[in-house]
């Protein structure tokens, strides 16, 4: 995908990537609230519970009051966002997900 991004979007992607390497993660998302502020976070697989970057990125911004989110981006090896995350990203209107590999580079926007 070839696009520019808006540096706001390029810095939620650094985040997550980061995120993801730091943890050694098989996924890292960063989601920016309506009020500017980011949350960064990589999925949870415990035996009792397994959640994806996305679904924590979003608890966390609401446990913190967000009503509504700017963007989202998700990196990854995957190829689209899943259906759950899309479902809880949706849950808080209709901010675009920017999915990017494990380098960085954008391969789609979902809006």
């Amino acid at each position: 995908m070839t696009e520019t991004l808006d540096p706001e979007d390029q810095k939620i992607i650094t985040l997550a990537r980061s995120a993801r390497a730091r943890n050694g993660s098989a996924e890292g998302a960063a989601v920016r609230d309506e009020t500017g502020r980011t949350y960064v976070a990589t999925n949870v697989a415990l035996p009792s519970l397994e959640l994806s970057a996305t679904q924590v990125a979003v608890a966390m911004a609401v446990s913190s009051g967000a009503a509504s989110l700017e963007a989202v981006a998700l990196v990854g090896a995957v190829d689209e966002p899943g259906e759950r995350d899309v479902a809880v990203v949706r849950d808080l209107g209709k901010a675009p997900i920017l999915l990017a590999g494990p380098d960085g580079v954008v391969k789609g926007r979902y809006v």
